[in-house]
């Protein structure tokens, strides 16, 4: 009977937690989205490297340890750029794989970042076929309806 108990007061518990984790990580999006919109608000007008180096630095500065956030980033940039000149001389047909390809060797976890890419490559190719005889604003408005989607 204790055993019993006290495996449901456990299991309540893990899923009390469970749920917890779901509303968090809901909520640390929210938060991110606040954060780039007022970045990109304190960025307009800005252009090229001076817009880039704007919006990474107001974005970082709302991040529990601003000098990590400037690493992580300057560490991505880095990768980025030996991604792109890894993939500089394939065909524009082959860039894109050659670029996630790249990308994902240089991550932690390669196998859940190129399934990540696989699914996010699936979801753009769904985005363009729903989206494909909408042109101008009708085309950004269909784009934007069909990424709201889950």
């Amino acid at each position: 009977m204790k055993l019993a108990l006290t495996l449901g007061a456990a299991l309540l518990a893990a899923s009390t937690a469970l749920y917890a984790q779901s509303d968090d990580k809901a909520a640390r999006r929210e938060a991110m989205k606040d954060a780039h919109q007022k970045a990109m608000k304190a960025c307009e007008g800005k252009q090229g490297d001076e817009r880039r180096a704007c919006l990474q630095t107001e974005m970082c500065k709302s991040a529990k340890d601003p000098k990590a956030c400037q690493e992580r980033v300057a560490k991505a940039r880095d990768h980025a750029a030996k991604a792109r000149k890894a993939c500089e001389s394939k065909p524009e047909s082959e860039r894109r794989e050659c670029m996630r390809r790249e990308l994902c060797a240089q991550s932690k976890d390669p196998a859940k970042c190129e399934a990540a890419a696989k699914e996010a490559q699936a979801k753009r190719q769904k985005i363009q076929e729903a989206c494909k005889d909408k042109k101008g604003d009708d085309y950004r408005a269909c784009v934007r309806e069909q990424r709201a989607k889950k």
